[in-house]
């Protein structure tokens, strides 16, 4: 609410409460203390009761124009045709109960809204059929009314993660990508933090955005001004989706959690990055390149190109070289998959067969 509107409120239920009062005197002739507090009551009632319509009419006319950015034109007209034809099929079916005195008025005017509801619902999801009459090569650019929305509502743990922007690049995403108001605002105040960590995050993510807002292959839309009567940005977002049926992309646990109880669908990056990791089984052998020293005692810890943990024993004498070795288990952790591995050489060497040693004559 910004300020003019909080002053036309205000101004308007002054001077509902100085009537109030003024009328509770004259017709009750009340004390004037009393008529006082019943101004003062009506004064309060009627604030409150303004900002809470306004607060409805703005969440209704949000909804409406997501509805109709989100509605074709062929659905649009589908629909209104349907509810012109249901209006002419009810005015029909609705004419023989005319005559009927008292009970007929009811009996047309319910006829008209059921045949009129039922065109409009007829239309609307067969707008496409219809459409295709009369152009058969024609081929809808967006799903027909009825299916399930696509849409997806971007968290901000998503945004600054990043790897979103390379995921809607590769094509596996359908639909738009949504990031509402708040969430902007929210990286906007990370990146003002005093804190470094935290302002490096906030200032990556709104770029992170604005590459995806360049990028010609990515639809993106940036939502203004819904669920204004929350305050935690996650109970915003929650909202959110389940005014408009849409999915919710986040790396965060809790949320992804609450979302779930909700029966929101969830879609979590780190998922997704654990599902497409290499599949490796014991027996098989890679290369890796061993960067640093394990936890354990002679362990040399190495990376595949997809993040994947790879722990090779005996490896530490051969940190920073590439080796090849024979993977001997593999361990999933809540934070990935690690893979350990020893040697191949050393496999060799152990496995090499006794009758290429050179045979020793111990007697001469």
């Amino acid at each position: 609410m910004n300020k003019g509107t909080a002053f036309f409120f205000i101004l308007i239920s002054l001077l509902i409460g100085i009537w109030t009062g003024v009328m509770s005197r004259g017709i009750w002739a009340t004390d004037w203390k009393i008529a006082v507090l019943t101004g003062i009551s009506a004064a309060a009632i009627c604030f409150v009761c303004c900002r809470y319509a306004l607060l409805l009419f703005q969440r209704g006319w949000n909804y409406f124009n997501l509805a109709m950015d989100a509605t074709s034109v062929e659905v649009l007209l589908g629909g209104i045709t349907g509810m012109l034809g249901g209006i002419c099929v009810g005015f029909i079916l609705g004419y023989p109960f005319m005559v009927m005195e008292m009970a007929g008025e009811y009996i047309k005017f319910g006829v008209f809204f059921i045949c009129g509801f039922l065109g409009f619902n007829i239309g609307r999801r067969k707008a496409y059929d219809f459409v295709g009459l009369f152009r058969p090569n024609y081929q809808p650019e967006s799903s027909p009314a009825g299916c399930s929305n696509n849409d997806k509502v971007l968290d901000t743990s998503a945004i600054i993660d990043g790897r979103i922007y390379d995921v809607a690049l590769s094509g596996f995403l359908e639909g738009s990508l949504i990031v509402p108001s708040f969430v902007i605002e929210e990286l906007r105040h990370i990146a003002d933090s005093a804190d470094y960590v935290r302002r490096s995050k906030g200032r990556r993510g709104l770029e992170i955005l604005s590459k995806m807002q360049k990028h010609p292959g990515i639809k993106i839309g940036i939502m203004e001004g819904v669920f204004l009567d929350e305050r935690e940005v996650d109970m915003k977002l929650l909202g959110l989706c389940k005014s408009l049926d849409a999915s919710m992309v986040t790396n965060d646990y809790n949320l992804n959690k609450v979302a779930e109880l909700q029966g929101i669908k969830v879609l979590n990056v780190n998922e997704l990055t654990n599902a497409v990791k290499v599949i490796v089984f014991p027996g098989e052998t890679m290369k890796v390149n061993i960067i640093k020293e394990g936890k354990e005692d002679g362990q040399g810890v190495g990376y595949l190109e997809d993040g994947t943990m790879v722990v090779v024993e005996n490896g530490l004498g051969d940190i920073g070289q590439e080796i090849e070795v024979v993977v001997t288990s593999v361990f999933q952790t809540a934070a990935g998959r690690m893979i350990f591995t020893k040697k191949s050489r050393e496999e060799n060497r152990l496995g090499q067969p006794m009758q290429n040693l050179q045979e020793v004559n111990l007697f001469g």
